[in-house]
């Protein structure tokens, strides 16, 4: 059954699926990304954070080598000029992660 909202509820209502959408998808897309971090002593999968406020959602981290890590950028010179990661990493999960979480997100925001 369809459900019933007034005209005058619909800002409301819509306003409200948009901030728990942004919540749901700020706290999933930080989880995947903790979990395809790679690990040698584990810093880096620790130092995941998020920032989430009503209509913005921030996943960032904070540890210096976690752009070379994850994006393969920016490489410090005691690596040699070589990207240096686990097999099985994929150079920029984060962003690559968060363009698959796209139909999970639809359908976060069309849960009732």
């Amino acid at each position: 059954m369809t459900r019933q909202i007034k005209f005058g509820e619909m800002g409301q209502y819509f306003e409200a699926k948009v901030i728990n959408t942004v919540k749901a998808v700020t706290l999933e897309w930080k989880s995947r990304v903790k979990l395809e971090t790679p690990v040698d002593f584990g810093r880096l999968r620790i130092g995941w954070e998020s920032r989430i406020e009503p209509l913005y959602g921030e996943i960032t981290n904070r540890v210096e080598y976690a752009e070379p890590v994850c994006f393969g950028t920016n490489l410090p010179p005691s690596w040699g000029g070589q990207y240096r990661t686990r097999k099985g990493t994929r150079v920029g999960f984060p962003e690559l992660i968060g363009k698959e979480l796209e139909p999970w997100a639809q359908a976060q925001f069309r849960k009732d």
